[in-house]
C-alpha cells in the first residue's frame, strides 16, 4: 500500500468537508500554521484522539562518532516529539 500523497489527501479532505480542494487546501495550511504558532508559545500543542506534539529542551552530552570511535561532545539543542495518545494506540495497533 502506497502512503497518501498532499494532493490525495486534499481531494478526499474536500470530499468529505464539501469544498474545493483549493479552499481544503488553504484551511490545511491555516490549521498547519495555527500549530506552528502555539508550539512555538506554549511548547505544545494537542491533537485530540490523536497525540501532543511537545517542544523539549535536550542537554549537551558525549556522543562518539560510528566512524572513527572518537568521543565527541553533541552540544544542546531544542527538538520536537510526538506522543501518540492512547486512544491512537487503541485504535490503530
Amino acid at each position: 500500500m502506497a502512503k497518501m500523497t498532499k494532493s490525495q489527501m486534499l481531494a478526499n479532505l474536500s470530499e468529505k468537508w464539501g469544498v474545493s480542494k483549493k479552499e481544503a487546501g488553504e484551511m490545511l495550511d491555516k490549521f498547519v500554521e495555527m500549530v506552528y504558532s502555539e508550539v512555538k508559545g506554549s511548547g505544545e500543542f494537542s491533537f485530540p484522539g490523536l497525540g501532543k506534539l511537545i517542544k523539549k529542551h535536550r542537554d549537551a552530552r558525549m556522543g562518539r562518532n560510528p566512524a572513527t570511535g572518537a568521543s565527541i561532545q553533541i552540544p544542546a539543542k531544542t527538538v520536537l516529539k510526538f506522543r501518540v495518545a492512547k486512544a491512537a494506540k487503541d485504535a490503530l495497533l
